[in-house]
């Protein structure tokens, strides 16, 4: 309860401020979108709580509401900074007119966090309610509801969003604000700085106006030229602060009253402008926008203006972890930055653009507000421009500094295919490469590992140099620490996969990773557990089934943020499916090992076996009339004391998810409810060299 009222005072808080809407001068279209999304999603939020639940009960059965409520509240107050942010009024508004008319984060940031979250409040509402009141025909009938809502025919986005589409925050007014709202703000904003032309201005300020209007005008255009540089550097307030990293080509500057970071170089910029264009064109909250480009043709020169972040993800690690901390981040923080950087590759790669150099120096963080669990705002940076980049490696090469900012070895970061080719052509970076959508899976791999870890991969191996280089053609990878979660072990070593072929496209891990971050809201306080809960299925072999469902979902085609709550519907429907298929064939059988335990919790590469396989494996009457002698026997004991158990205590039960504590009815006409979490059986070392 006490989160919901978080979440009112949250919009109260934005109720105010949008009553001044009208002085919003800077994407006061996205703005007002994003407070009607909120305030839909509170409505929403208020009706299933009315609709499922009890007052008298919010210190009891609402429990499983905390952690979702939470992130809602969360997502709330991020949206209010945003709000606010557009709303301020000082020295600096070209500074912030050319950072926010790039700037998507509206959408496919805060709108994007909201529909990832808003399945998750509604499950956890309806798991609460299932369970609510006393009345065990009410409790019936709240099961066989929410039974035939996750039914397959709704696995279809159409069917789906006229069925639920209020309840999911994707109406079709609300998707067509999603894809047009941007556009509308630039067209004011563009209308806006034509009316601060007008005489009596310096030349200085006539010459930002031009270049303003000259970035409104292109609009994402591939055949904008380079503004001149005399426009920047040639600027009164122009400063250089400081040079960024060993290499000198990213610079700190103040301009306009406002912190920027440049990425200065020097070389033929004629035979470069297809490829800065293209950069310019790019914008998305995961990425280092490329603001505007100038140019000095004389000089033969290129300046590329970008948002200045605080610090690397590298370096950040290095802060943060030490011997009191045993990993660096809060495994929900930790899968919500894997996330953002896999939508920004995710991104770029639906424009054909491949990074080849990715690793936690290559992506920039900065802090998200004041949150004390330490949520971070992750870019991906260093990508495009790979002509500039082999030029500067065969300079570190040249003067023996081939190391990345944090000091590793780069090739700690390539897949095998790129350290073979490598080999092959003496050793030399080239821009030959076989830099591809797969080679940037296997590197997010190993940024996986370190974000997980606090570790550098293989820095505890006594392999260095070529050595090293060969055992990762090999099939050598870091070993992760004992008890770490295997749901996100699982996709990490897909991702750092020895055959690319079997890697999975970065749409699908982010899929994958927006219902990891489900089943972790789900089941709040899993670190302060001694067995903690695991999927009840493997979620990258849920995504290996709606593959074949939906193909165009393997696509490299970024796809837009309406999608997002029937992609996590159909997730839920295939795990129900599958779970509930588990235990029917379970009981039928009578074993004592369920077939949807940790062998599919595990389980690496191997597709589901369809039901017909799993009753196949029963055998004949015999086998299986044995089979229920022995279910029953072990019924019987399990209600008589434990041969571990100490005297006077009883064994303690294995530890489930909050739907999974709904009763469990047994009779011909209920449905029984299917787990979200099954126990964990401890085991060896999570992982070593193999690869599954």
């Amino acid at each position: 309860m006490e989160q919901f009222r978080q979440i009112g005072e949250a919009l109260g808080s934005l109720k105010s401020l949008m009553v001044f809407r009208e002085s919003i001068q800077i994407n006061q279209r996205q703005c007002c979108l994003l407070f009607d999304v909120f305030n839909f999603a509170y409505k929403c939020i208020a009706d299933e709580i009315t609709q499922n639940l009890k007052f008298e009960e919010k210190n009891g059965k609402w429990k499983v509401l905390e952690q979702p409520l939470r992130e809602i509240h969360r997502i709330f107050r991020e949206g209010e900074s945003y709000i606010r942010h557009c709303m301020e009024t000082t020295k600096d508004w070209w500074a912030k007119a050319i950072i926010m008319c790039h700037n998507r984060d509206c959408v496919e940031f805060h709108t994007h966090n909201l529909l990832c979250c808003m399945p998750v409040v509604i499950e956890a509402i309806e798991s609460a309610g299932e369970t609510s009141g006393w009345d065990q025909d009410e409790m019936q009938r709240k099961r066989l509801i929410n039974s035939n809502k996750y039914r397959k025919e709704y696995r279809d986005m159409k069917l789906f969003q006229w069925k639920f589409g209020k309840q999911y925050l994707i109406t079709q007014d609300l998707c067509k604000r999603y894809d047009t709202v941007w556009k509308e703000d630039r067209w004011f904003l563009y209308n806006k700085v034509h009316e601060k032309k007008v005489a009596g201005i310096t030349k200085h300020e006539k010459k930002v106006i031009d270049f303003l209007l000259r970035i409104l005008e292109r609009s994402g255009s591939l055949d904008e030229r380079l503004l001149p540089s005399s426009i920047l550097v040639g600027s009164k307030d122009y400063q250089v602060r400081r040079r960024m990293g060993n290499v000198s080509q990213y610079k700190e500057i103040s301009w306009l009253g406002e912190s920027f970071v440049i990425r200065h170089f020097s070389g033929d910029v004629e035979a470069l402008e297809p490829e800065i264009r293209e950069l310019l064109s790019l914008s998305h909250p995961n990425i280092m926008d490329c603001l505007c480009g100038f140019t000095d043709e004389e000089k033969k020169e290129c300046f590329l203006l970008m948002e200045l972040m605080s610090k690397t993800l590298s370096t950040h690690i290095k802060e943060i972890h030490g011997p009191r901390r045993r990993i660096p981040f809060l495994l929900h923080v930790a899968v919500d930055v894997m996330l953002q950087i896999a939508r920004g590759m995710e991104y770029i790669h639906s424009k054909k653009i491949y990074h080849g150099e990715l690793n936690p120096s290559n992506i920039l963080v900065k802090s998200r507000g004041t949150c004390p669990e330490g949520y971070l705002l992750a870019k991906v940076s260093g990508f495009g421009l790979s002509s500039v980049k082999d030029m500067n490696q065969r300079v570190n090469i040249n003067t023996n500094t081939n190391t990345n900012q944090n000091g590793t070895l780069p090739f700690i970061w390539y897949s095998p295919e790129v350290l073979e080719e490598q080999e092959q052509s003496g050793g030399a970076a080239n821009s030959n490469s076989k830099y591809t959508e797969k080679s940037d899976v296997y590197s997010f791999g190993m940024v996986c590992f370190e974000l997980l870890t606090g570790k550098v991969p293989f820095e505890d191996s006594h392999l260095q140099g070529e050595k090293m280089s060969r055992n990762i053609r090999a099939g050598e990878r870091p070993l992760f620490p004992l008890n770490s979660p295997k749901y996100v072990i699982n996709l990490t070593k897909k991702c750092w996969h020895n055959d690319p072929n079997q890697r999975p496209a970065f749409s699908s891990i982010c899929r994958v990773l927006r219902f990891i971050k489900r089943f972790l809201a789900m089941n709040p306080g899993y670190s302060n557990q001694p067995e903690p809960p695991v999927p009840p299925l493997d979620y990258c072999d849920v995504e290996a089934v709606l593959l074949r469902k939906f193909p165009s979902w393997g696509s490299s085609e970024s796809s837009p943020v309406s999608i997002i709550p029937f992609q996590m519907f159909a997730y839920q429907v295939i795990e129900r499916e599958k779970t509930n298929t588990c235990f029917k064939d379970n009981s039928e059988s009578g074993s004592e090992t369920s077939a949807c335990g940790d062998e599919i919790a595990t389980s690496g590469d191997e597709p589901f076996p369809s039901t017909t396989e799993r009753k196949s494996l029963l055998g004949n009457d015999s086998i299986m009339n044995r089979k229920i002698a022995l279910a029953r026997k072990s019924l019987d004991l399990k209600f008589t004391k434990q041969p571990t158990t100490p005297k006077g205590k009883s064994a303690r039960p294995p530890q489930m998810s909050p739907r999974a504590r709904s009763l469990m009815l047994t009779s011909e006409n209920r449905i029984i409810s299917s787990p979200r979490a099954i126990r964990r059986v401890s085991s060896g070392h999570v992982s070593d060299s193999e690869i599954s």
